[in-house]
């Protein structure tokens, strides 16, 4: 099933930056300065290892502040970051994916108020309330969604669950309509894996993808190495195009992956591109 992958794939690339947040405004310039430590650090392992105690932390944190929007979104990012990247057992990954989830909603919640509702609000009031998000809204509305996305990942065994993306979706097009460019073109990268998820007979939109993805690269400058995987993956794999596909895997790897506040996850897209192109004669 291409759901999994992809969407692992995808949270690898793009929760890892909510390690960013971690515990941001409620702290201060320790927790901005050790933010851009960790997203322009080259060695994930050190990531992985010291997550778990800055869960902890925010746990703690939460017991008194319960009612902190951006806590709650910061505790949001980091178990989602670590549930994708870091947790191979499917029984903790859930567990870490569904936490992140609901801090994500509580969070948001607070700040948008028809949030509280989006899990059981008719598709079309859904589709009118995301009309009404200001760009004030982009950073909460992209936490749900990005959060929600790695819920789905994480239950992609249950379909009801997967049926799910129909909802994220307009979120993020919005997102991506008041502020293409937060996170690192994070919006549009999303945008593109999920044009890119199902072939065209089955309702995915590959062209439309490859233009998300295209785009992602023109607001970076080419520094966004994860998003030229994700564009061979998705993209070039679905229609079988090798040419491109080993073209954009070779830039990835010849690139230098330092590059302000994307270090980290080009780091690790270096390391997906290597196993791409390792099956790529299999593959092709």
């Amino acid at each position: 099933m291409a759901y999994p992958r992809l969407l692992a794939a995808l949270a690898i690339a793009v929760t890892l930056s909510g390690c960013a947040a971690l515990i941001g405004s409620v702290t201060g310039n320790i927790a901005s300065d050790l933010s851009d430590a960790i997203l322009d650090s080259d060695d994930p392992a050190t990531v992985r290892d010291g997550a778990p105690a800055y869960l902890i932390m925010l746990d703690a944190l939460l017991r008194r502040s319960g009612e902190n929007a951006d806590l709650l979104r910061a505790a949001a990012s980091l178990n989602g970051a670590y549930a994708t990247a870091f947790v191979a057992d499917d029984s903790r990954r859930r567990g870490f994916a569904t936490k992140a989830f609901e801090f994500a909603l509580r969070a948001t919640c607070l700040d948008i108020a028809w949030t509280c509702d989006v899990r059981t609000l008719s598709f079309a009031e859904l589709e009118r309330q995301t009309l009404t998000l200001r760009r004030e809204d982009v950073p909460a509305a992209y936490a749900l969604a990005t959060a929600w996305a790695g819920w789905i990942q994480a239950h992609a065994d249950d379909w009801n669950a997967v049926a799910d993306l129909a909802r994220v979706k307009p979120i993020l097009q919005r997102v991506v309509e008041l502020d293409e460019a937060h996170d690192h073109a994070g919006p549009r990268l999303y945008m593109g894996v999920f044009e890119t998820l199902l072939p065209p007979s089955s309702g995915g939109r590959p062209e439309v993808g490859r233009e998300h993805f295209e785009r992602v690269l023109e607001l970076t400058g080419g520094r966004h190495l994860m998003a030229k995987v994700f564009y061979a993956q998705s993209y070039a794999r679905m229609v079988f195009d090798r040419e491109l596909h080993d073209r954009l895997l070779t830039e990835v790897l010849s690139a230098d992956p330092q590059a302000p506040g994307l270090t980290l996850m080009n780091t690790i897209a270096q390391e997906q591109a290597r196993a791409l192109m390792e099956s790529s004669d299999d593959y092709f």
